[in-house]
C-alpha cells in the first residue's frame, strides 16, 4: 500500500474509503437501498434526457435545460455510487491516489457545472413569467448553447486547478479517508504538507461556484413569486405556487448541504454531519431532480404518453 520512501517518510499509493463503516451491520440494507436509489436516478434521468431528445414540443430552452441537467445527475451519480455499491458488495474499500483524484476531478466538475446550471434554469424560467416578451429574443438556441457550455467550462477549469494543487500534495500516512467517496476536504486532511494554499484556494472557489449561482437562482424565484402573486386566476396561482415552491426545495436543499460543507467553517458537529450532507447532494437530489423538474410537468407527461402509445404501437407491428 505505501512503499515509494520520501525521506524518512512513505508516500501512500492507495487510500481506504471507510464509507459508513460504523454501520456495518446493516450492510446487505444499504447495497439494496442504494442500488434501488441508483436504478430510479439512471431510469428517471435517462428517460427525460430520451423525451426531450426525441420529442419535438420539447426542443424549448426550458426542456433543453431540463435534458442536459439529467444528462449531468447520470454522469455525477455514476462517479460514486457504483464504487459505493461495489465497497458494500465486496467489502474492498481501496481506491488508488490517481484512481481518487480522477473521482473527485469529475464529482467537483460536475457538482459546480450543477450550480451554475440550477441558476441558468431559474434565470430562464424568470424571463418565461416575468418578462415573457423578451424571452423569445434573450432565450434563443445559440444563447442556450452559450449559458450550458460557459457553466461546464468554468466549472471544470475550476477542479483541474484544484487537482493540480493537489497533485503537489504528499500523502504519507495514515491513509484512511472517513467518508464514501473522494472528497476535498478528508483527502487533504491526509497529507503531511503544508495545506494552507490549497485550502484558501478551495475556500474562494468553492464560494464563487456557489454563493453566486445560489443568489442568482433565489432572486429569480422571488421575482417569479412576486409576478404570481399578482396573477388574477386562483387555479394559476396554486399551480404556478406549487411548482415554484418545489423547484426551491430542491435548490435551497443542494446549495444548502454545499454551502454547509464546503463554505461554514467546521465545527466538531458539522464534521460528523458531512457524510449525512453528501447524501442529500450526492444522492437524493439526482434521484428527485427528474421528479420535481420534469415528471410533475403536463408537457413531459403528454410526452411519455405520445412516446409510450408509439412504441407499443411498433411492438404490436413488429
Amino acid at each position: 500500500m505505501a512503499d515509494t520512501e520520501l525521506g524518512n517518510k512513505t508516500a501512500v499509493k492507495e487510500f481506504i474509503l471507510l464509507g459508513f463503516g460504523k454501520l456495518s451491520e446493516l450492510k446487505s440494507f444499504l447495497f439494496l437501498l442504494f442500488l434501488l436509489i441508483y436504478i430510479v436516478t439512471l431510469a428517471g434521468n435517462i428517460l427525460i434526457a430520451a423525451l426531450v431528445m426525441v420529442n419535438q414540443c420539447l426542443h424549448t430552452p426550458m426542456y433543453f435545460f431540463l435534458g442536459i441537467l439529467s444528462c449531468l445527475e447520470t454522469c455525477y451519480t455514476s462517479n460514486i455510487l457504483p464504487r459505493v455499491l461495489a465497497s458494500l458488495l465486496t467489502g474492498d474499500r481501496t481506491i488508488s491516489v490517481s484512481g481518487c483524484f480522477v473521482q473527485y476531478y469529475f464529482f467537483g466538475g460536475l457538482a459546480a457545472t450543477e450550480c451554475y446550471l440550477l441558476s441558468v434554469m431559474s434565470y430562464d424560467r424568470y424571463l418565461a413569467i416575468c418578462k415573457p416578451l423578451h424571452y423569445g429574443t434573450v432565450m434563443n438556441g445559440k444563447f442556450c448553447l452559450q449559458l450550458a457550455a460557459g457553466s461546464c467550462i468554468i466549472a471544470f477549469v475550476v477542479v483541474t486547478i484544484l487537482i493540480c494543487l493537489m497533485s503537489q500534495l504528499t500523502f504519507c500516512g495514515p491513509s484512511k479517508i472517513d467518508h464514501f467517496f473522494c472528497d476535498f476536504t478528508p483527502v487533504v486532511q491526509l497529507s503531511c504538507s503544508d495545506t494552507y494554499l490549497i485550502e484558501l484556494v478551495a475556500f474562494c472557489f468553492a464560494s464563487i461556484d456557489i454563493f453566486p449561482p445560489f443568489l442568482l437562482t433565489l432572486t429569480s424565484y422571488i421575482c417569479i413569486i412576486a409576478t404570481v402573486v399578482r396573477i388574477p386566476s386562483t387555479t394559476g396561482k396554486q399551480r404556478a405556487f406549487s411548482t415554484c415552491s418545489s423547484h426551491l426545495i430542491v435548490v435551497t436543499t443542494f446549495y444548502g448541504t454545499l454551502i454547509m460543507v464546503y463554505v461554514v467553517p467546521k465545527t466538531h458537529t458539522l464534521r460528523n454531519l458531512n457524510k449525512v450532507f453528501a447524501v442529500f447532494y450526492t444522492v437524493l437530489t439526482p434521484m428527485l431532480n427528474p421528479l420535481i423538474y420534469s415528471l410533475r410537468n403536463k408537457e413531459v407527461k403528454e410526452a411519455l404518453r405520445k412516446s409510450l402509445n408509439r412504441f407499443v404501437a411498433f411492438v404490436r407491428i413488429w
